[in-house]
């Protein structure tokens, strides 16, 4: 178990998350190459679907960041997503996942410190976790696609 490093699937939002990412990066401040980047517009933009299919399809996280709360550029969609996660998280865990599979932060272009420092935690967490034992049957319509 100690040779295992989970595959975390992250949202970053394009205004503010994935700049700190991009610093973080420049600046050559150290994290495991662990998770897999997905660039969205908004952190309101992310479907709970999504997160779901994440995990069905074998990532044993899901990281959400976005902007700080009164900071969106699309005014509110960070409050958005808040809400939904919120109930997201409790359901994963009604359904038996761990709460510890899903994360969510707010961290703005400016802050590539901080994005390491979060990014060491998820990754830190959810290798404590083990890999992932999810089991989450496919929707109609994805089963379509």
């Amino acid at each position: 178990m100690s040779s295992f490093e989970p595959k975390i699937v992250t949202f970053l939002c394009n205004w503010c998350s994935y700049g700190a990412a991009d610093l973080a990066g420049v600046s050559r401040f150290q994290y495991p190459p662990n998770m897999r980047v997905i660039r969205v517009p908004c952190s309101g933009r992310i479907s709970p679907k999504m997160i779901l299919a994440a995990l069905r399809k074998g990532a044993d996280g899901v990281w959400i960041s976005g902007c700080h709360p009164g900071d969106c550029h699309y005014i509110e969609g960070n409050y958005y997503a808040r809400r939904k996660f919120t109930l997201l998280k409790e359901m994963l865990e009604f359904n038996g996942i761990e709460p510890g599979r899903l994360h969510f932060s707010w961290i703005s272009s400016a802050e590539g410190v901080k994005f390491a420092e979060v990014a060491n935690k998820v990754i830190d967490e959810v290798r404590q976790l083990g890999p992932a034992k999810v089991f989450i049957k496919e929707s109609p319509e994805e089963s379509a696609a």
